[in-house]
């Protein structure tokens, strides 16, 4: 996910500090989700051996999917983010996270 290990001197508020035996010993800095939800979107096009925008209409809604489901619609841009990848507009993929929840809901109905 493109996190960067540091030493633990080198830490900062929002790294984390692993100890080991009472003594700091490594430090962890995360990147920030947007840069994480352009990992997601590399490894996904790895994946799939071609570029996102190239996969057919049910692959990207696939894709939408897993990157709903991976959280990728609570970083600030995302959908821009996700549509300029899986080259749509965000209005279509807001028609596949549309999509999704109604069927979500359509199987729980059955289920009860």
């Amino acid at each position: 996910m493109g996190g960067e290990l540091l030493g633990p001197a080198q830490a900062q508020g929002d790294d984390v500090v692993l100890s080991w035996e009472g003594e700091d010993v490594l430090a962890v800095r995360l990147p920030q989700l947007s840069d994480s939800l352009d990992h997601i979107l590399a490894a996904m096009e790895r994946r799939h051996g071609m570029p996102l925008a190239e996969l057919d209409r049910k692959a990207k809604q696939e894709a939408v999917r897993v990157l709903e489901a991976r959280g990728a619609f609570s970083v600030r841009h995302g959908v821009e983010t996700v549509a300029g990848a899986l080259g749509v507009s965000r209005f279509t993929v807001y028609n596949y996270l549309n999509r999704e929840t109604a069927l979500n809901r359509e199987k729980a109905a059955e289920s009860s």
